[in-house]
């Protein structure tokens, strides 16, 4: 595989992020094979873009071999990032919410058509469904991304930039104008449900964090196995998660 000249700087910044994401769904070190299958990229783009990074301390050497793992910068920002935009005091609302419904909880943010978990509480039961942090999931197969997809404007806007809608399970939805009815419901309702439509056997609850202007900047999830989150505890679990997001609002937008 070759990559297309010229070289912009977009282009290069596109590609070390593409680099740096490979990392998200594995705690253990890559090469540079590794890298280049995941990416697209040729090895010898991998390998330049690699050494830049290594350098700016964004990536490390595994000592163990010619491999890399996520480097401290990342931590120093990601701490930075986490005070600034107030997920960090957002977490200990996430463990109480997780405490009171006994089930997993999750804050997730937009990027582009996908919903990005960003903080987790865990269910204390034994049997759960847990979404780590760096997660990402497309809008339409995701209750967070539903809250998203409705609280972003126009519906239909929203719906013409999806792209094709994939499904992940016989429950997903992919037709446009079943999604848009939908939609509006969770408009009406103001909350949103993930009825097996990911997950055989698993139901999520998200409800939007909202900004005055009504845009929802980011949302909370409760999910859990659909033997426990029966239809009779949908409206209980989405009542007692907008109670907690509305802390939650107070810290990411202001009163």
């Amino acid at each position: 595989m070759t990559d297309s000249p010229p070289r912009s700087g977009a282009q290069a910044v596109e590609r070390a992020v593409a680099i740096l994401r490979c990392f998200v769904s594995t705690r253990e070190s890559l090469g540079i094979t590794e890298l280049a299958h995941t990416t697209g990229l040729t090895i010898s783009t991998v390998h330049r873009i690699v050494r830049v990074l290594t350098h700016e301390g964004l990536l490390v050497h595994d000592a163990r071999g010619e491999r890399y793992l996520l480097g401290p910068t990342l931590v120093m920002l990601g701490r930075h990032a986490q005070e600034q935009l107030g997920y960090g005091r957002a977490q200990p609302i996430l463990d109480d919410l997780a405490a009171e419904t006994g089930e997993s909880v999750n804050l997730g943010i937009r990027t582009g058509n996908e919903v990005q978990i960003v903080l987790h509480a865990a269910s204390p039961q034994p049997l759960r469904f847990d979404q780590e942090p760096g997660t990402r999931v497309p809008l339409n197969v995701s209750a967070m991304g539903k809250c998203f997809l409705a609280y972003s404007g126009s519906i239909a806007d929203q719906l013409a930039g999806l792209g094709e809608l994939a499904g992940a399970t016989v429950k997903s939805i992919t037709s446009r104008k079943d999604l848009a009815e939908e939609l509006y419901a969770v408009r009406r309702r103001g909350w949103a449900l993930n009825d097996e439509e990911r997950n055989p056997g698993v139901r999520a609850i998200a409800v939007p964090v909202l900004h005055h202007s009504g845009t929802a900047v980011a949302a909370v999830a409760v999910q859990g196995p659909t033997v426990r989150i029966t239809d009779e505890d949908v409206p209980r679990l989405a009542r007692v998660a907008g109670q907690q997001v509305s802390r939650i609002a107070a810290l990411l937008v202001g009163d």
